[in-house]
C-alpha cells in the first residue's frame, strides 16, 4: 500500500509540473551563461558546488512531500481569455507572478537566514522556467492543459504533457547540447526580453495559447505538430534562461 501511494504521488507529481527536467535545466544553463560577475558570485556562494542546471527541478523533485504542499499554486497562473493578471480572480494560496515577486523580494533582503536563501533562490529558478510554459498561463477551464486529452505518437497524453516534455524529449537533447543550439540572443533580444514584470511576462502567454489549442480534444499530435510549434517551445526556453539571468542581475547588483 505504500508503495502504491508513493507512486500516485510521484504520478501527480508529474502531472501538474512546468517543463520537465530537460526543459528546467535549459532555462538554468543559459540564466546561468548570463549573469553579471557580481550576480554569479552571489549564486554560486548560495547554491556551493550546485549549478543553477541542477537547482531548477528541486521545487518539482519535492511535490511527493506532502509538507511542502503549501508551494503546489505557486507554479501556475489562471488569466482567462480577454483578461489580463490585474484583472482577473487572484488564488489566495498565491500563483506563479505573485511567487516570483515575493521571491525577489526575499533575495534583496540583507538579513533572509542562509537556508531560505538557499530555497528562495531554488523557487525563483524554478519559477521564471514555468511562466514561460505558455500552459502555466490557465484558461481556466482544463487545468492548463491537463485535462485535454490527446494522443502523442499513438499514446495517451494531454496537451499539458505534450508541452511539459513531450516535444522536448523527442528530440533526444540533452539539456546541455539543446542550450547550447538556443543561447544565441543578440544584445537588442536580450534587452527587449528583460524589460517588463512577471505579469507582463504571463500576458505574452496569452497570445500563444489559440496556436496551441488549435487541435481536437482526442487528436493525434506528432510531427506535424512538434514541425508547428518547435520555435515557440525553443524562444520561450530561451527568453526564460534570459530573463532569470536578467532577474538575478537586478536582485544581485
Amino acid at each position: 500500500m505504500k508503495n502504491i501511494t508513493a507512486l500516485l504521488l510521484l504520478l501527480l507529481a508529474h502531472s501538474a509540473s512546468a517543463w520537465g527536467p530537460t526543459g528546467h535545466r535549459v532555462v538554468g544553463e543559459i540564466a546561468e551563461h548570463h549573469l553579471s560577475r557580481k550576480a554569479r558570485k552571489e549564486v554560486q556562494r548560495i547554491l556551493g558546488h550546485e549549478s543553477m542546471a541542477m537547482a531548477s527541478t528541486w521545487m518539482d523533485e519535492i511535490k511527493s512531500d506532502r509538507s511542502q504542499d503549501y508551494m503546489r499554486d505557486w507554479h501556475w497562473v489562471t488569466i482567462p481569455d480577454g483578461s489580463t493578471y490585474a484583472t482577473a480572480g487572484k488564488n489566495p494560496q498565491g500563483d506563479v507572478v505573485e511567487a516570483i515577486g515575493r521571491m525577489v523580494t526575499a533575495l534583496k533582503s540583507d538579513t533572509l537566514p542562509p537556508d531560505r536563501r538557499v530555497r528562495c533562490l531554488k523557487v525563483l529558478i524554478h519559477l521564471v522556467g514555468d511562466m514561460h510554459q505558455p500552459l502555466h498561463v490557465g484558461r481556466g477551464d482544463d487545468k492548463g492543459g491537463n485535462d485535454f486529452q490527446v494522443q502523442w505518437f499513438r499514446k495517451g497524453s494531454n496537451l499539458h504533457r505534450v508541452w511539459d516534455s513531450e516535444m522536448i524529449d523527442k528530440k533526444q537533447l540533452s539539456y546541455t547540447e539543446l542550450a547550447s543550439a538556443l543561447d544565441h540572443a543578440g544584445q537588442d533580444q536580450i534587452a527587449a526580453w528583460t524589460k517588463g514584470t512577471a505579469a507582463d511576462w504571463a500576458q505574452e502567454n496569452l497570445a500563444l495559447r489559440a496556436g496551441i489549442y488549435g487541435v481536437e480534444k482526442g487528436a493525434d499530435l506528432g510531427y506535424r505538430y512538434l514541425y508547428d510549434h518547435w520555435t515557440t517551445v525553443e524562444e520561450q526556453l530561451l527568453k526564460g534562461g534570459i530573463r532569470l539571468a536578467g532577474v538575478l542581475n537586478a536582485i544581485f547588483k
